[in-house]
């Protein structure tokens, strides 16, 4: 259930996400209906009684000012990884049930004040001016694809895969891809400039047939060309690791076969470069569909 990771100098403490087969605990509260904030903080002090991190963070946009104060874990078991003095990234899950705790979740340690192991894999979250590499990969008519064929035009891509049960992750992030193409089909200018492309990590049972009746169902048409704009994919499995890499996805099998994993959705410019990144789930068509006018009213 736990692996570490290291995205590029940062330490990916904790993965959590589309995991069926995960008991409901006290400190998980499954089942409840969260929104998710973005967090960036330091390390005071830890409490392995209380199961919490005492954080000194930054304002968190649309939840709270800068403060003080002490957070539960999602998974306590890796308030060992934290120290004092670590600056860190997190999604602050809160609940929107009644006198239910605040968790953090998807630990990111940017930065460590004691450094205590060795990396195992590096990983790049993208920046704005990356060069994103032209990965290959199978398209869900069993066309052979690649990055490098969209060039000239914006690309939105995330990550998803098929059989994911909970409805905060895949479900909404290919729901915000079904909105999206729906606002940019309204301008056809725009949609013209622009592409759509989701891409499976789990190479194992997303077969191309298995990912057009995927993208059926949001598109609600499985017409000879209702894949021209908004397009599913997946990788070879070689590719796939260096895709993750790239794009900053922490992704693990279960044994169950269910996937835990990060989110991860970049929006790539003309020029084949990182134009911005949404990290977790957070993000809106409105949000991605404004950077791609501008986007585009500066190529113009």
């Amino acid at each position: 259930m736990r692996r570490l990771l290291v995205p590029t100098l940062l330490v990916l403490i904790t993965l959590a996400g589309c995991h069926a087969g995960q008991k409901p605990t006290a400190q998980s509260n499954a089942g409840q209906n969260f929104k998710v904030y973005h967090l960036r903080g330091k390390v005071v002090s830890t409490d392995a009684a209380k199961g919490d991190v005492t954080l000194n963070h930054e304002a968190i946009p649309g939840f709270m000012e800068a403060m003080t104060m002490p957070y539960k874990l999602k998974d306590a078991s890796i308030l060992g990884e934290l120290h004092p003095g670590d600056m860190i990234t997190a999604d602050v899950l809160v609940s929107q049930d009644a006198d239910a705790d605040v968790l953090l979740d998807h630990i990111v340690v940017v930065a460590q004040s004691k450094p205590d192991y060795k990396p195992g894999v590096s990983y790049h979250v993208p920046a704005p001016g990356d060069a994103v590499p032209d990965f290959n990969l199978r398209n869900q008519d069993g066309r052979p694809i690649h990055l490098g064929q969209y060039r000239g035009k914006a690309l939105v891509v995330t990550f998803i895969y098929t059989r994911c049960p909970s409805p905060d992750f895949c479900p909404r992030v290919t729901r915000n891809f079904a909105q999206l193409e729906k606002q940019l089909s309204s301008n056809p200018v725009l949609y013209s400039k622009s592409h759509l492309l989701c891409i499976s990590f789990d190479p194992e049972h997303d077969t191309p047939e298995r990912l057009r009746a995927y993208g059926a169902t949001y598109m609600g048409s499985d017409a000879k060309n209702a894949f021209a704009h908004w397009e599913f994919a997946v990788p070879e499995k070689p590719v796939l690791v260096e895709m993750a890499k790239f794009f900053d996805l922490g992704m693990t099998e279960n044994a169950d076969s269910m996937i835990t994993h990060t989110l991860s959705t970049t929006l790539i410019g003309p020029d084949g470069k990182v134009i911005r990144f949404y990290p977790g789930n957070e993000w809106t068509p409105e949000q991605v569909l404004s950077d791609v006018k501008q986007l585009a009213a500066k190529a113009d």
